[in-house]
């Protein structure tokens, strides 16, 4: 069976969208420097003052930068790697588009709802916009009745299970240690500065990390329903070790201070989630028939 239009129509135009915002976030310096600024919580930060990030921290602007590279050297890249497989009317193919989708919904939900207005929020709008209704669309064309029967005897349920609740576990606990941490000291977050709330605990902690966790369960009783999402998981854990990697050089570039401990802690953890996502990713594709659909 040949992929959907409207689902390929969506994808393509997510490419558009990923290179506009990623391409001027991550090109775009124009004028300016940075400055400081009071927050509500009456703590002084450094605002980037600059380029397309110019209203976010000095903190934030060279993480959302190092993201962008991220998403445009690699992530896109695969994202049209993977239009040209779904477009062949396999269920490998149908797997690698809805990974490939479930990272440009996280990156912007992250764009959306975490970054300080600026003059591209309406191209955030629509490109999460798309992002969702092309994750939707791309998991409804999957056939979930026979997809048990294109999986291999030789398929690492255990593995990829054990991972997915570990892992679900793991992101909970840094983040959420993060946040009783700050509330024992009584201060909010670093992170948070100029910012209401960050948007990574509500997608992580909300989100990531219980989907993960279910997900992970489920695959063990063999539910059609968790193969897709376990792919799709696996392919955005992969991504989140480059983006950490890459977020972590902006920052460096910039002068912010990062201490050993939250390198173990931020970088280290994801870093080495991401390499057992990858190999694991890997082995599902291995085990998968690829016959059309």
């Amino acid at each position: 069976m040949k992929g959907s239009k409207a689902l390929i129509i969506l994808s393509i135009s997510l490419v558009f969208l990923a290179v506009i915002s990623a391409g001027v976030g991550l090109f775009w310096n124009g004028g300016g420097s940075p400055f400081s600024f009071t927050t509500v919580h009456g703590e002084t930060s450094q605002i980037y003052g600059h380029g397309l990030y110019k209203f976010d921290t000095l903190m934030k602007a060279p993480i959302f930068r190092g993201t962008d590279a991220a998403i445009l050297f690699v992530a896109t890249p695969f994202l049209i790697f993977s239009i040209y497989q779904y477009s062949q009317g396999t269920l490998k193919g149908q797997l690698l588009l809805l990974g490939s989708i479930t990272c440009f919904l996280y990156y912007s939900s992250a764009l959306v709802f975490g970054v300080a207005y600026n003059q591209l929020f309406i191209v955030y709008v629509a490109f999460f916009s798309v992002s969702l209704y092309a994750f939707i669309l791309g998991f409804m064309t999957i056939n979930l009745q026979e997809l048990p029967s294109k999986i291999l005897p030789s398929f690492p349920h255990r593995g990829i299970s054990l991972f997915l609740i570990i892992s679900g576990i793991l992101v909970f606990v840094v983040w959420f240690l993060d946040i009783i941490v700050s509330l024992v000291n009584g201060h909010v977050p670093v992170g948070i500065e100029s910012y209401t709330t960050e948007v990574t605990y509500v997608l992580d902690l909300g989100i990531i990390s219980p989907t993960t966790i279910l997900i992970g369960i489920l695959l063990t009783r063999r539910v059609p329903i968790s193969y897709p999402l376990a792919s799709s998981l696996l392919i955005l854990c992969s991504l989140i070790g480059i983006i950490v990697v890459s977020q972590t050089i902006a920052q460096l570039v910039v002068g912010v201070s990062i201490t050993p401990g939250q390198l173990i802690a931020f970088v280290g953890v994801f870093v080495c989630l991401s390499l057992f996502a990858a190999g694991l990713t890997i082995k599902l594709f291995r085990n998968i028939r690829n016959e059309q659909q």
